[in-house]
């Protein structure tokens, strides 16, 4: 059977976006609901790939072209390019999704040295020759490739000999010169004169539509978007018609509500005289759509009609473009509108509201990338700023402060009441505090899954990292911007920066708060009348998606604070609480006292030292999150990680050793940082193989955690404690810590398994454990998936090195759309959790499953794990809010 490559605005439908393109479809549905739209047909899809994989059209695309032109004709009563009276036509792009200006348009095919004529005798010769400077100008730049600036120099040339100001200022005979000049720069560039056969115009627009697919701009938009890049566009050929004839013609972009706040009216702009590219460029100040009332009243009733009938139809916000020709309304262009985070929440709870849609459906309205939106801070966009550099947004927000340099300055000045940014060239565990104190993050190095970035989003704090043009000197404080002689900035000088689009300014930049945010952490009544209406739509369909969704939603706290602000927030407990941040700061030395010890006793007088830092540590956590469920993962990371650096240590060492200095301490240390370094330590003694060659390291652990799960219960607190083992490779490893567990909890009265207050499980985190899980699941009461150490796992990466050295290439290339560490990659990754989950429910039908990786809170991840079964994601306080929305879009967009 012979593929079809062409269909006429009459045979298609706004269902069939994949074949037709976004704009083709909705024309195929404006025609069929009977509104006027100028005749035209659509090039489909199939022929874009066509074309982008041979390098040329189909061969039955010429004669389909032909064919379909033929109605256009006959429609019309012209034909294309007559030189009496010319049929002209657009050549527009139209992907499935839509990408606002990364494609190409052309307008007024069929326009030359002989028709020009025809069609000033109709119309007007200023009107012709201004028509014709168009299509010129167009084709030159976006089919021949012509630098737009060899026409625009020539145009502000000739206005300057005139002393006009406007384009519209030009008369006819101005204009019919510089398409002379026009005419004679294309040929310059290229060698050949300006085509004058109009079907040949007409097939070089739509190859060049094509060609646009792959234009830098558009392929950088598909990546920031996640459009997939194997989809291709259609293209839509369109009878013109002209918004700029005459004094009672039009155009317009109007919108059937507010796109920034939801509101209903009359919403818009138009020119008189004027082509759509006018309005979209600026060229004239547009105005309000309402003042079309007094230039064309039977048009603007006609328009408000249409606005109506589009938005009844397609039960959505819809944007519009229109042009009046002669008094007469032609509708361009409809699709669902962009809008605002603001406006989609409010929007959802209007069309609730007027029986237009279900609550379920309302869901599907809005996103989770649009909730985050609204609960970080952000500048004033009124606001003058000078940009310095703009770096990767890693964490939305906007933050104000001074410049400091270390994290000890950032806690000093913090404790004394001044806002900081911290400002590093790379941050580490060791600069939390500073951290915490911080109002924003700024590195040089690293991207969206660096320490900063992962950290600055689980405590709600903007980041903006890997800013490389910055060279930032923390030993003389001070930050230059790499090749140039600018005064440099130094600690104490203001910046601002904006975790949502990563840029740097110098100064304060006026923020203006988040209202959504105060009303997750209770400060906020949605119900009183001081609240937004911002706040009181996304109140009315969070309470819709915590209804409908099936996925619980925990977070990932290690703090009191973090998880008393997760419960705030919505969470449902605790799917990660990590013990190793309880070593840091004043408790490292006992940790190193732990790693020097050289007898039993020395050691279990470490130990001893630090259970009862370690079991006030969970009181509080246990008591923070109340009757819900905790889960605490045991230490983690190798010791080495509490030890001074190896080559900083070395270089003491050298010099101490040359200049007699050297402690039997330093001596004593530098030999456990030598005997502790490991070329891999990703791979090395850390997780499970830590707590089963250091002697009574993971014991001290469960029992701090029991010891004080049994203190908080006598104050009437009925959790459970879900005690969890990381980095499981075989059974073996997981049968050892529980049994060594369960003696001790036998010890302290307490039964563990399902159905009982303390279960022990394991973080399913390596592609072994993820193969062999079904034999796992035998000594296990849960799992919970550890995504990110999953993921470097089953790629083989190390997030560390891997985002700075070459992710940006494999964006670049298209093998990722996504970094895998932002999104679960589905295919590779995801499938080993999903095989998990289903072979260890074929041992323990009821096993509770989870995942606790930064993926928890991403929101098309939130999907994948919906889908693949588990109970619950977990995921930073901030993000409990986002997972929420997406576990009850994902239960209506993915029913059971």
């Amino acid at each position: 059977m012979t593929t079809r490559y062409v269909y006429d605005f009459s045979e298609g439908d706004k269902d069939q976006k994949d074949l037709l393109g976004g704009k083709g479809a909705n024309l195929a549905e404006m025609v069929k609901i009977g509104l006027p739209v100028p005749p035209g047909f659509t090039i489909t899809t199939d022929a874009c790939r066509v074309y982008l994989q041979s390098g040329k059209a189909p061969e039955s695309l010429a004669a389909e072209v032909t064919e379909h032109l033929g109605h256009m004709e006959k429609a019309m009563g012209r034909t294309l390019g007559d030189p009496a009276n010319p049929l002209l036509v657009s050549v527009r792009s139209g992907a499935k999704f839509s990408m606002p200006g990364m494609m190409e348009t052309v307008l007024n095919i069929g326009l030359n040295d002989e028709s020009v004529y025809g069609l000033a005798d109709v119309a007007g010769e200023r009107f012709a020759w201004d028509s014709y400077r168009r299509l010129l100008q167009m084709f030159g730049k976006t089919v021949l490739g012509i630098d737009s600036e060899v026409f625009e120099a020539r145009i502000e040339q000739i206005k300057n000999s005139r002393h006009v100001e406007q384009d519209t200022d030009l008369n006819a005979a101005d204009l019919a010169m510089l398409c002379v000049y026009f005419k004679t720069a294309i040929e310059n560039a290229t060698g050949h004169p300006f085509p004058q056969d109009p079907r040949e115009q007409l097939n070089a627009a739509v190859e060049a539509v094509f060609r646009s697919w792959g234009g830098d701009r558009a392929v950088l938009y598909r990546r920031q978007e996640r459009i997939p890049h194997d989809l291709g566009t259609a293209v839509n050929v369109q009878t013109m018609v002209f918004g700029n004839m005459s004094d009672d013609s039009g155009t317009g972009v109007c919108f059937t509500r507010d796109p920034s706040t939801g509101e209903k009216g009359v919403y818009g702009d138009f020119l008189m005289n004027a082509q759509g590219e006018d309005v979209v460029a600026g060229i004239r100040n547009a105005r309000p759509l309402a003042e079309l009332h007094g230039e064309s009243p039977d048009a603007y009733a006609l328009l408000l009609d249409n606005m109506k009938r589009l938005e009844d139809h397609y039960r959505d916000l819809c944007d519009i473009e229109f042009t009046i020709e002669r008094g007469k309304l032609w509708m361009l262009q409809t699709r669902v509108g962009k809008r605002t985070a603001e406006a989609a929440f409010r929007i959802a709870g209007q069309l609730i509201d007027e029986g237009v849609i279900s609550e379920e459906e309302a869901l599907t309205r809005v996103t989770g990338a649009q909730l985050s939106n609204l609960m970080f801070p952000r500048f004033d966009a009124s606001a003058k700023s000078a940009l310095i550099t703009t770096g990767v947004a890693a964490s939305p927000g906007a933050a104000v402060g001074k410049i400091v340099f270390s994290s000890a300055a950032a806690k000093e000045w913090a404790d004394r009441g001044e806002d900081v940014i911290l400002v590093r060239t790379e941050t580490n565990p060791d600069d939390l505090v500073g951290m915490i104190a911080s109002k924003g993050i700024l590195t040089s190095r690293g991207g969206k899954t660096s320490h900063a970035a992962v950290v600055a989003r689980g405590m709600g704090t903007t980041c903006v990292c890997g800013a490389d043009e910055l060279v930032i000197d923390s030993a003389h404080k001070s930050i230059s911007l790499r090749g140039q002689a600018a005064e440099p900035l130094r600690e104490g000088d203001m910046i601002s920066i904006d975790g949502a689009t990563g840029q740097v300014f110098r100064g304060a930049v006026p923020v203006v708060a988040s209202a959504v945010v105060d009303y997750f952490e209770g400060n906020v009544d949605a119900a009183s009348a001081e609240a937004s209406d911002t706040v009181k739509a996304v109140d009315r369909i969070m309470k819709i998606a915590d209804r409908v969704r099936r996925l619980r939603v925990r977070a990932n706290a290690d703090t009191p604070e973090d998880a008393a602000r997760s419960v705030r927030f919505g969470a449902e407990g605790i799917g990660l609480c990590r013990t190793e941040h309880m070593f840091l700061g004043d408790r490292r030395e006992l940790v190193e006292r732990l790693i020097l010890a050289e007898t039993d006793e020395a050691r279990t007088a470490a130990l001893e030292g630090l259970r009862p830092l370690q079991r006030k540590d969970f009181e509080e956590i246990f008591q923070a999150m109340g009757n819900l469920p905790v889960t605490i993962r045991l230490i983690d990371p190798p010791l080495h990680e509490f030890l001074p650096n190896i080559v900083e240590m070395t270089a003491k060492m050298a010099v101490a050793e040359a200049d007699g200095t050297a402690t039997q301490a330093d001596k004593t240390m530098y030999a456990a940082v030598q005997r502790l370094h490991e070329s891999n330590p990703m791979f090395g003694l850390r997780g499970v193989r830590l707590g089963l060659v250091t002697e009574g390291l993971f014991e001290m652990q469960v029992r701090a955690i029991l010891e004080a799960f049994q203190v908080v219960r006598k104050s009437g607190i009925v959790g459970t404690a879900e005690i969890m083992v990381p980095l499981i490779d075989t059974y073996q490893e997981l049968d050892l810590v529980r049994n060594s567990a369960l003696k001790i909890a036998r010890e302290k009265g307490e039964q563990v398994g399902p159905g009982h207050n303390v279960m022990i499980g394991t973080m399913m985190e390596l592609p072994r454990a993820c193969l062999t899980a079904g034999k796992i699941a035998e000594s296990a009461d849960f799992f919970s998936f550890g995504t990110n150490d999953l993921t470097q796992t089953t790629w083989g990466f190390s997030r560390d090195d891997v985002e700075a050295s070459f992710f940006s290439n494999y964006l670049e290339k298209g093998i990722f759309q996504v970094s895998p560490f932002e999104t679960i990659d589905e295919d590779g990754v995801g499938q080993l959790v999903k095989l998990a989950v289903s072979t260890a429910r074929a041992v323990k039908p009821n096993l509770k499953a989870g995942v606790c990786g930064e993926h928890g809170g991403d929101p098309e991840s939130v999907h994948f794990f919906h889908n693949a079964g588990l109970d619950y994601v977990s995921c930073s306080p901030f993000r409990v809010p986002v997972a929420r929305l997406e576990a009850g879009r994902a239960a209506v967009m993915n029913p059971a």
